[in-house]
């Protein structure tokens, strides 16, 4: 268990505002209440305005001004923008998508990570901003870059991405032969002769081969880490200061946990409104339920999963606190919702809920985002409840994280998998995570994230490792030694690291007697139905072996097989199953549930329960009276 400080912050742009507001600015920053202030991370431009013409004095004056409020300064380095100079001077620096298009100057993160000469350029503003900052006792943290994977940005099939991957290819396999026999080229004469033959999986005449595919999705990551180590290292020679990059909403195509690794906290932008419609997965009629408030897992499952990636430290770096302007519609939250999903990330473990931005811009592409003020400085519906969210907290009692005892393994590679090989419209991995992790959540449980990386599971009554297309021997027998309920499957050790079909047929988990014999995908309007209620919809597969079969379908095939403590699903489960199956097993394992109300959610810390009701109406749980939109606290 270990104890929590729990603070407020906000985005600002000082180079977007005249200098004569600055100071004004950050007066209000602390009486609203804020405690941290991340600047920087789009200034490039307004640094260096031409090649080596270094302008730091408004930033210097800006980090002082700041620092004189009593505020702390996140400082971004400013690598997601570079100047159009920048291009001139590179112009092959631009990635480039699948169809073979330049993603070009004119808004954002337009550059290739396979990208020396950029790569160069970065480490260099990179290495200014930290010999002029790295000691500075107003920069309180540092942010690289600016979410990384952003706009489709993570996989470029420019002709440095190629080159580079080539490189990686050799280091990997090291012989040709050997790459030929692990992706099975063998299939359709598509044997190389040497590294320098092979091209990037993108504008073939049919799907590439999956082996081929994920091998540059795994590139594409490595790219990724590689990039963000570069600025860190050059950041630690310099600065003292704890290091972080703000991830996204499900963006899922390279490991967080390895970018993670090279940093001291993991934070995330978290726009619930936003996300509601294009990334969460909801229906139709939930994204009516929900418009103004957001899902409410969506939000719930990226906290989780990136107080993992931090290992145990995480922030909100962006936090919506009202319309956006990016989404195929923008509402404005609800009264109290800024308040609730600022609550929502302490309960999960922030230190930090930085919302963004301080103040809505009056000109560009985010000119309908709104901040905590109005364009014309006055205040912005969210500016109040930030700030009684800092009463709130400044009145709070000592807290603590703890343990959950509840865990779900989640594998950026498995992503992948699914990404490359669906099986089926609309399949993948994450969507699987988050259905079962809904269904966790409306039974009141508490869950931890977890790498697949994990060997030691002390402390867990409950495991669940849905969709792990590989999954490596070493994880198995851990798995399998837990005196955890486990359950594994749709998709378990389907693949080998190559991507083939292992010989014998998966799972071959130990201990349990079951086989995949084949698997099929589902029509929407085709789903299967299971003996005890709900249905397999989207994908299942034909089980035989000796286990116990816990479950059939209503056809009479087994559908849920156990073996022990261990407990594999042969289908992708609809809401009604996954919650019923997972209710059984917390039966097994020993933990209470509640079956909660839609809408309801509950999150224990080591010393609090909360209660969120992220509904229009009032709502009576346990004996508690939950008002509409509303967040309730009580001592455990």
């Amino acid at each position: 268990m270990t104890d929590l400080i729990r603070t407020l912050g906000c985005c600002y742009y000082p180079e977007q505002w005249p200098r004569t507001i600055w100071a004004e600015d950050a007066r209000r920053m602390a009486e609203t209440g804020l405690t941290w202030v991340r600047i920087g991370e789009f200034a490039w431009a307004k640094l260096e305005p031409r090649p080596g013409e270094l302008r730091w004095d408004w930033l210097d004056e800006a980090i002082w001004t700041l620092g004189e409020a009593g505020l702390k300064v996140v400082l971004g380095t400013p690598t997601a923008t570079p100047p159009r100079w920048v291009l001139d001077k590179h112009p092959d620096m631009l990635a480039v998508d699948a169809q073979g298009r330049p993603r070009k100057f004119g808004s954002r993160r337009h550059y290739c990570f396979s990208h020396e000469g950029y790569a160069t350029e970065s480490d260099r503003i990179v290495g200014l901003m930290a010999d002029r900052y790295g000691r500075n006792d107003h920069v309180a943290a540092w942010q690289t870059d600016n979410e990384y994977g952003c706009h489709d940005t993570t996989i470029s099939y420019s002709d440095a991405a190629r080159a580079a991957f080539r490189r990686w290819l050799r280091d990997r396999y090291g012989d040709i032969e050997a790459l030929n026999t692990a992706w099975g080229n063998v299939f359709w004469s598509m044997e190389y002769r040497d590294f320098d033959e092979i091209d990037l999986p993108n504008l073939t005449v049919t799907e590439p081969n999956p082996a081929h595919a994920l091998a540059f999705r795994r590139f594409s990551s490595d790219q990724v880490v590689a990039f963000n180590r570069r600025q860190v290292e050059i950041i630690r020679a310099r600065s003292s200061a704890p290091i972080t990059h703000n991830y996204m909403g499900r963006i899922t195509d390279f490991d967080h946990f390895a970018v993670g690794a090279d940093l001291d906290f993991a934070s995330w932008d978290s726009y619930p409104l936003g996300f509601l419609e294009d990334r969460a997965g909801a229906a139709p009629e939930q994204q009516r339920d929900y418009a103004r408030q957001g899902d409410p897992d969506f939000q719930a499952l990226h906290h989780d999963l990136y107080r993992a990636v931090g290992r145990g430290r995480w922030w909100v770096m962006e936090q919506q606190p009202g319309p956006v302007n990016w989404a195929p519609h923008n509402p404005a939250p609800l009264p109290g919702m800024v308040r609730l999903w600022s609550w929502e990330a302490f309960a999960h473990g922030a230190e930090c809920v930085s919302y963004f931005r301080w103040r809505q811009a009056p000109f560009a592409q985010e000119q309908l985002h709104a901040g905590l003020l109005r364009p014309d400085s006055q205040p912005a519906p969210g500016l109040e409840e930030a700030a009684q969210v800092a009463r709130e907290i400044a009145q709070a009692p000592a807290v603590a994280n703890a343990l959950a005892e509840v865990a779900i393994l989640f594998d950026y590679d498995a992503d992948a998998a699914w990404a490359v090989q669906p099986h089926g419209q609309g399949l993948s991995y994450f969507g699987l995570v988050l259905d079962l992790y809904k269904a966790m959540r409306g039974l009141g449980l508490s869950i931890d994230i977890l790498p697949a990386t994990t060997r030691d599971f002390t402390g867990y009554r409950l495991i669940a490792a849905p969709g792990l297309m590989h999954m490596p021997d070493a994880l198995k027998s851990a798995l399998a030694a837990t005196d955890a309920e486990v359950l594994i499957g749709p998709r378990a050790a389907a693949r080998d690291a190559e991507f083939s079909i292992p010989v014998p047929l998966p799972p071959a988990f130990p201990g349990l007697d079951v086989t995949v014999t084949h698997v099929e995908s589902l029509r929407t309007d085709r789903p299967e139905p299971l003996d005890q209620g709900g249905a397999f919809t989207g994908y299942r597969e034909a089980l035989e072996g000796t286990a116990k079969i816990v479950e059939r379908t209503a056809s009479g095939a087994p559908a849920l097989m156990r073996e022990g403590r261990v407990s594999y699903l042969g289908g992708w489960p609809d809401p009604i199953a996954a919650r019923r199956i997972i209710a059984g097993l917390c039966t097994r394992a020993g933990l209470d549930t509640v079956e909660l109300p839609e809408g309801i959610r509950r999150r224990d810390t080591g010393t609090e329960r909360f209660w969120f009701n992220h509904t229009e109406r009032a709502v009576q749980v346990e004996g508690l009276d939950l008002p509409p939109i509303s967040v309730t606290r009580r001592p455990r």
